[in-house]
């Protein structure tokens, strides 16, 4: 394992922001080698990447000689923010997810944005490791840009996550790092998992083999090792349903994440503390599973609480 600083910057309270890169190669000598470059931390408030990639070196440690290409890590890209527990950049108060692709001369958090597009630019494969924020959790799942959908797709089938959004492109999508990349001929993956700054262990097992499995796939690696890989749903043959609050209050889910349900099955309950009364109860508008669920109990009129899967010719 090679550590590499991509990036490094005098700040001015006389410290020094330093973006660091791990890579791992083969021990012996092998032709035409592929490169994946697996980034999270973008986002200085979402650390289930972090221990996904944690889990990845250590298995990559341990198996150095199934080794058949090039895996760079880059763990902590927004670490200001992570060391603030920020979701932005401190101080310029941006969102690096939307500064891409930057620029070498542009401010603080652009050359940050330009200088990882840099440096992952020529991997045939990223994978870009989100979390939601600490308000909603996500299961373990990928969101594709359907423009990129052909060439992406068939990569996030192994990846062992539940399930695929292929979703249309907007504006802003265009400044973030898997457009940026998926534009430069890089193959991009963006997953989302769990909870704003928590680990969800089982979440982090989940995505390592899947990793794993892809890596076996794609000859980065040879392992004798079976790599778990479930059959993911997909939004393609399905429909996204979207719950908010009628109202403020406190939430009270009556059902698990990840929940199989049917429609008009209670998701939960608005309540007033104060006095006593359930303001109002919320329903399923269709079955299907329940892939995002509020996490944070407090919610005002409009706030997301839940968004669910399901097809749309739904009977029940």
């Amino acid at each position: 394992m090679q550590i590499t600083e991509i990036f490094s910057s005098q700040l001015p309270v006389g410290e020094t922001l330093s973006i660091k890169r791990s890579r791992f190669e083969p021990t012996k000598k092998y032709d035409s080698l592929k490169r994946i470059s697996i980034v999270s931390g973008i986002h200085g408030d979402e650390l289930e990447g972090q221990y996904a990639i944690y889990l990845l070196s250590s298995w990559l440690n341990k198996n150095k000689d199934a080794i058949r290409g090039i895996i760079d890590i880059y763990p902590a890209v927004n670490s200001l923010g992570i060391d603030s527990i920020t979701r932005g950049f401190p101080l310029y108060e941006v969102d690096l997810n939307r500064a891409f692709p930057g620029a070498e001369h542009e401010y603080l958090p652009g050359q940050v944005v330009h200088a990882l597009a840099q440096d992952v630019k020529g991997s045939d494969i990223a994978i870009d490791i989100h979390s939601s924020n600490i308000f909603l959790r996500e299961i373990p799942q990928i969101r594709i840009n359907k423009e990129y959908s052909n060439f992406t797709l068939p990569l996030a089938k192994e990846l062992n996550c539940d399930f695929i959004w292929i979703h249309d492109a907007v504006t802003v999508l265009e400044a973030t790092f898997s457009h940026t990349m998926n534009s430069m001929g890089t193959r991009t993956l963006v997953v989302e998992m769990g909870v704003g700054m928590r680990l969800t262990k089982e979440y982090g097992v989940q995505l390592l083999s899947g990793m794993l499995n892809l890596m076996q796939k794609e000859g980065i690696i040879q392992s004798r090792e079976h790599f778990e890989a479930r059959e993911p749903f997909l939004s393609e043959v399905g429909e996204v349903f979207y719950l908010n609050s009628p109202t403020s209050g406190l939430f009270v889910p009556a059902l698990d994440h990840c929940a199989v349900i049917k429609k008009n099955d209670v998701i939960g309950t608005i309540v007033e503390p104060l006095t006593g009364e359930v303001l109002d109860t919320l329903y399923a508008p269709n079955g299907g599973i329940l892939f995002t669920l509020r996490e944070y109990p407090i919610v005002y009129e409009g706030s997301l609480l839940a968004r669910i899967f399901g097809e749309t010719d739904e009977k029940n």
